[in-house]
């Protein structure tokens, strides 16, 4: 089991400490939402983490299968609606490094659909996600 300590700072900002590591992440609420802007907003980490999720399924397959995932990287997108404010939509596009081939691309593409962020995050947010 994983424990974070959350800390409210002040100034619309959140401090998490991974309590394992000692590693911190800063918040910040969004400009759009009466915040600075100036760190990830906690909607930010949901989106982030769906990319990082993809990419750490892949890496854990790409090692059993002994292919090179170094230089694929993943560019996320997130959308919120108003009323309920909310995440409405998260797009992912993956891009494969180049020296990946078409089979190893689809070993990889198969083991993605095992994230357990995107498993876990409600059907509600439209959620598209593409190999490129």
């Amino acid at each position: 089991m994983t424990k974070i300590k959350v800390d409210y700072v002040g100034g619309l900002r959140t401090q998490s400490e991974h309590l394992d590591s000692k590693h911190i992440i800063v918040t910040d609420a969004p400009k759009d939402n009466n915040g600075l802007g100036r760190k990830f907003s906690p909607t930010d980490l949901v989106a982030s983490s769906l990319g990082s999720c993809l990419l750490t399924i892949m890496g854990i397959v790409a090692d059993r299968h002994d292919i090179k995932l170094k230089g694929t990287y993943a560019d996320v997108e997130k959308k919120m609606s108003e009323k309920p404010r909310r995440i409405s939509h998260i797009s992912v596009n993956i891009f494969f490094s180049k020296l990946i081939v078409e089979n190893d691309k689809k070993i990889l593409i198969q083991a993605a659909k095992h994230c357990p962020v995107h498993n876990s995050l409600h059907p509600d947010i439209n959620i598209t996600i593409n190999f490129k």
